[in-house]
């Protein structure tokens, strides 16, 4: 026999879990996530969950500690009233850029995360876009990780930014892969940026490798954290010929200045998803695309035992 199927969500982006329990047409389950007066996270959940599927949606972004401990906490919480299953739901995966040793005696946060993840008592983790792919493999448990690209494209076929008149640009070479599977949907040329980074969240932008006068340019990136590297790209496009300048990016972290330096850069538009909520960031450049179809497909899939690889890219 099937077993039933139950949403819930932590304080991180609530906004979405309803959008996904929209789509998937179950209620929000009831769960009280709050904290004591000295920080530490308590959670009760409000409804019988024995036997039943269980998905917690908690993307772990600012404040991660805090996103991520109230994650930890659901998952426990829901293992010990006796959950069928329990699949946490991370639309941005906090602590991604530490995925492997930058210099001596530096940790793997990451792989930490991972294994916190399955202490704690998740038997799946859905994701979407990590920062590293091979972030999967740090996990002991099935791990499923998404792409909100067919949600972009769709959106920039509809606003005309495909065929030779567009060119899509990687903002580094470690993102060239990405930005080189949209140039070929978009049957787009492709260009690459050439930055050196003397320290983090500050970088350089060096030189512009691929044609770009003349054309609609678009930066592809999987975040956009203070948007330093973001806006002195656009600047280089522009000075470079561009005609115009847009990005696209799936998770919009958006710490530090970041919203005004897109609001006062020269890009036209900044596409983003709602993998974070930003209700309480206003900048008149952000455009948010839902993720919540997507994600929602993939937990309609994974609770009827479905195969999900076609949402995979």
């Amino acid at each position: 026999m099937l077993k039933a199927l139950a949403i819930f969500s932590g304080n991180a982006n609530q906004p979405l879990a309803e959008e996904i329990c929209r789509f998937v047409e179950v209620p929000l389950g009831n769960a009280k996530v709050s904290a004591f007066s000295d920080g530490e996270s308590f959670v009760e959940i409000g409804e019988n969950v024995r036997g039943l599927n269980c998905f917690v949606v908690q993307p772990t972004c600012s404040p991660v500690n805090q996103n991520l401990m109230e994650l930890l906490v659901m998952i426990d919480a829901l293992k010990r009233a006796s959950a069928g299953s329990i699949i946490a739901v991370i639309p941005y995966f906090g602590y991604a850029r530490q995925d492997r040793k930058v210099k001596p005696r530096t940790p793997i946060s990451a792989k930490l995360c991972a294994d916190l993840i399955s202490a704690a008592g998740a038997d799946r983790v859905l994701s979407l876009d990590l920062h590293a792919g091979q972030i999967q493999g740090f996990f002991n448990i099935p791990m499923d990780h998404l792409f909100a690209m067919p949600v972009i494209i769709d959106y920039l076929k509809e606003h005309d930014r495909r065929g030779a008149e567009t060119v899509i640009v990687s903002p580094d070479a470690g993102g060239v892969e990405r930005a080189r599977a949209y140039s070929k949907r978009l049957r787009s040329s492709l260009a690459i940026i050439d930055k050196r980074r003397d320290k983090p969240n500050v970088s350089e932008v060096m030189s512009i490798i691929g044609d770009v006068d003349g054309k609609h340019a678009v930066i592809i990136d999987d975040m956009i954290d203070t948007a330093g590297t973001l806006t002195q790209a656009a600047e280089a496009l522009h000075r470079k010929g561009a005609k115009s300048v847009m990005a696209a990016a799936v998770h919009a972290v958006l710490s530090g200045p970041a919203v005004h330096r897109i609001q006062e850069s020269c890009l036209s538009e900044v596409v983003v998803t709602n993998s974070i909520d930003n209700a309480d960031k206003q900048c008149s450049k952000l455009t948010v695309l839902s993720v919540a179809r997507l994600l929602g497909e993939a937990v309609k899939r994974i609770h009827h035992g479905d195969s999900i690889s076609s949402l995979f890219v």
